[in-house]
């Protein structure tokens, strides 16, 4: 016979009124069937588990064993139950995200602060890594989403189009040619001194693409691995930079310059497996991500 949780709740409620006849009106079920089922789980476990040759049924020995842990397998089923109400109504959960280096400058802080007001429940793991890599652990169940560009992705790997990053020439707010308004022709940078990202970004190799399209070859004086250190230099010298425009928005020091002509879009895009299943607290971020973008004006994809 299947162990059922009627039998462990029938047991509980002889148990506890000590009769038959009482248990089984507290049950709304008759007495015959109540009896039929206790019967069922004694042959199920091999052991009788109540006393009926008193006036009132009492526990065996072996059934007051057995109903410490009924009692403890019902209690955890119910707070199993109450676990899983609270996931779909978001008052816990958890997600497990990355983004690509550029993003942590201007994205992921507006996103996590907007997630953490409307559902403070949700536990993240948020990481930095590439896109490569980011799909790679999307793939293996490492991840639940990602934030990177659209493009050729590995087989299996789903990507919903978010918003256009545009790239220009960042300035500190105080040089002469900040807030000017109109687009500095390319030719121009083959004067100026920049800091630009290092090699090891994505990014990177998407100025390098235009700068030798346009055929120029600006002075690089300063390289570096962290956006938040271009971004100290460029506020604090003469030197300018090249990043994605959204980074001036929450830092009135640093001024976008647009170029002529401009550097190719790209398209950021939301990463997840496609068969993966989508948590209450994946269709939440998915959400936040969408009312994040439009609050921010960010173009559209």
């Amino acid at each position: 016979m299947a162990l059922e949780l009627r039998h462990l709740r029938y047991l509980l409620a002889v148990a506890e009124h000590g009769s038959f006849t009482r248990a089984a009106e507290d049950l709304r079920i008759s007495q015959p069937t109540l009896s039929q089922q206790i019967k069922q789980l004694e042959r199920g476990v091999g052991v009788q588990l109540l006393d009926r040759t008193g006036r009132a049924v009492r526990l065996t020995d072996a059934g007051e064993a057995y109903v410490h842990y009924a009692r403890r397998a019902l209690r955890d089923l119910a707070a199993g139950e109450r676990a899983v109400a609270d996931v779909q109504d978001l008052s816990r959960g958890s997600l497990r995200l990355a983004v690509t280096p550029t993003f942590t400058a201007y994205l992921i802080g507006p996103l996590i602060a907007e997630l953490h007001t409307r559902h403070p429940g949700i536990a993240l793991d948020v990481r930095e890594m590439t896109q490569d890599r980011i799909e790679s652990a999307l793939l293996a169940d490492g991840l639940d989403l990602g934030i990177a560009f659209d493009g050729p992705h590995l087989p299996g790997i789903a990507a919903t189009a978010l918003f256009t990053e545009t790239l220009s020439l960042v300035v500190g707010a105080g040089r002469p040619d900040a807030g000017l308004g109109a687009p500095l022709p390319v030719s121009g940078l083959a004067e100026r001194h920049l800091a630009l990202l290092s090699d090891d970004f994505a990014t990177r190799g998407h100025i390098d693409a235009y700068f030798t399209q346009q055929r120029v070859s600006p002075r690089i004086m300063v390289e570096a691995n962290s956006i938040q250190a271009l971004t100290e230099i460029v506020r604090r010298t003469p030197l300018a930079t090249v990043l994605p425009d959204a980074i001036t928005h929450d830092h009135p020091h640093l001024h976008p310059v647009p170029l002529e002509p401009p550097l190719p879009q790209r398209t950021v895009a939301l990463l997840r497996r496609e068969s993966a299943y989508r948590s209450a607290a994946s269709r939440a971020f998915t959400d936040v991500v969408q009312h994040l973008l439009r609050a921010r004006g960010y173009a559209p994809a």
